[in-house]
């Protein structure tokens, strides 16, 4: 039987949280707005991933989202509801904080974490690809990176892994030019693991995980620790400079803009 978690403080809005013999299932519960992250999500899946960190029974840990889409990114209505006190610099201040934990909680997680992208992503559920294990998408699926129309920049570690993914041409198409990639192209760029049917997708994903889950955990572990030992450490560093710049960005001007005249064109 499905067992449910919920973060510390308490069951967030957005997601899903269950274990079942030794697999945690972050699901993202959104499908009205295509499972965009709200701040609360941010931190709900951070808290999950470092709560499973210290706990035997967790083996692994998995990502996905409900419906059609994976996850279609930042909710830009956290750039203009619920405004802090201190304005926009306290909620710049607080989403650079909140992304760099969250983004901290993935390459820290000692344990396989698997991305089951079950269709379309776009923004950081893109960029966080690289941090995870393994990724495996449906052959529905299709990526795209829009940071610099609406007057941001890369997060989640994508200035680094995705040249070192990709080659330079090929990210600074994704990241600069914003240009959609297919399941495919994905997969032979090495972004992706391998593709599924969309029909046996959870099957097929099912299975990969019920094997791992059951293999020597502490093997699991030091393995993983010992292919990302190189990495992690520098994940950590551009991470927080990534952070970093995007908080100095959503204060900017160009951002403002970009941001309030996509809201008022989806108004219309």
């Amino acid at each position: 039987a499905v067992v449910s978690t919920q973060s510390t403080g308490g069951a967030v809005e957005g997601l899903d949280i269950s274990r079942v013999d030794g697999v945690m299932i972050i699901r993202l519960n959104r499908p009205d707005k295509f499972n965009a992250l709200t701040w609360q999500m941010y931190k709900g899946i951070g808290e999950a991933l470092n709560t499973a960190a210290d706990d035997a029974s967790v083996r692994v840990a998995v990502l996905t989202g409900t419906g059609k889409w994976y996850c279609a990114g930042n909710d830009l209505s956290n750039f203009t509801k619920d405004m802090p006190a201190g304005g926009p610099t306290e909620m710049a201040d607080n989403g650079r904080d909140t992304l760099d934990v969250f983004c901290a909680a993935m390459i820290n997680f000692p344990k396989p974490l698997i991305a089951a992208v079950n269709g379309p992503a776009i923004g950081i559920p893109v960029t966080t690809l690289g941090l995870c294990d393994l990724v495996y998408c449906t052959d529905s699926a299709h990526f795209r990176t829009p940071f610099v129309s609406l007057g941001q920049s890369p997060e989640g570690c994508s200035s680094y892994i995705f040249p070192r993914t990709f080659g330079f041409a090929k990210a600074n198409e994704m990241l600069l030019a914003e240009r959609q990639i297919s399941a495919e192209e994905a997969c032979t760029g090495g972004l992706v693991t391998r593709i599924f049917p969309e029909d046996t997708f959870r099957e097929e994903v099912d299975k990969v995980v019920s094997h791992m889950a059951k293999l020597p955990p502490q093997s699991m572990i030091i393995s993983k620790g010992l292919i990302r030992q190189e990495v992690k450490e520098k994940l950590l560093e551009v991470n927080t400079r990534e952070c970093i710049t995007l908080r100095d960005r959503w204060l900017s001007d160009e951002c403002m803009t970009a941001i309030m005249n996509f809201l008022n064109r989806k108004k219309k």
